[in-house]
């Protein structure tokens, strides 16, 4: 059953405390299985239960977590060490670091490289046009959502159409800011967990 904005979603807000207190496993959501994959791009292996439908956390009360500047400071230094060789933001891929709306976007790829990289997009997004967003994605493109770090978590991989390699796509939302990455063969592991811990501690 699709999730909407409105009296759905006060029922939904009001019971998701008991769901984000709980790390991915703690809870019960019942759905689809957790996507398979070995990298955190994506890092789905670490939701053994997992929703169809995204619950996002709720509404934030405090003053809103400024968002980043930095595509390399929002990143461990084991992230940091597997990305070691990779260019951040050559201008081929177009643009990158602080847009005009302040959004980040960090672009992590070769371009002699024929499919290898990964984007990623920090930006803000109100909860009403997240929910829709990810209730979009659940249904009709098969992602699978869950609540890790008090927040909502969507994710998907997939065979690349013209290479034997994997791509894939996680967004995180929490507090009003979403964090959108979509790569193709290349998935450092815990990116996206080491982003979500730079921001939110």
């Amino acid at each position: 059953m699709k999730l909407r904005v409105g009296a759905a979603v006060a029922l939904i807000f009001a019971s998701v405390g008991l769901l984000s207190g709980c790390a991915p496993g703690g809870g019960k959501p019942s759905a689809s299985p957790p996507v398979s994959a070995s990298a955190d791009a994506g890092e789905p292996s670490s939701s053994p239960t997992a929703s169809a439908h995204p619950t996002p956390s709720p509404t934030p009360t405090t003053k809103p977590l400024p968002l980043p500047t930095d595509c390399r400071a929002i990143l461990s230094p084991d992230v940091l060490a597997q990305l070691d060789g990779v260019p951040l933001n050559d201008e081929a891929f177009g643009p990158s670091g602080v847009l005009a709306d302040g959004s980040l976007q960090c672009n992590w790829g070769d371009p002699r490289a024929d499919t290898t990289g990964l984007t990623t997009t920090i930006s803000r997004m109100s909860r009403g046009p997240a929910l829709d967003m990810l209730n979009e994605l659940a249904e009709a493109e098969g992602f699978t959502c869950f609540t890790p770090d008090g927040g909502t978590r969507c994710e998907k991989t997939w065979d690349n159409e013209q290479y034997p390699v994997t791509d894939g796509r996680t967004l995180f939302w929490r507090d009003d800011l979403l964090i959108d990455t979509r790569y193709s063969n290349l998935a450092p592991s815990g990116y996206t967990s080491s982003i979500i811990a730079s921001l939110w501690g």
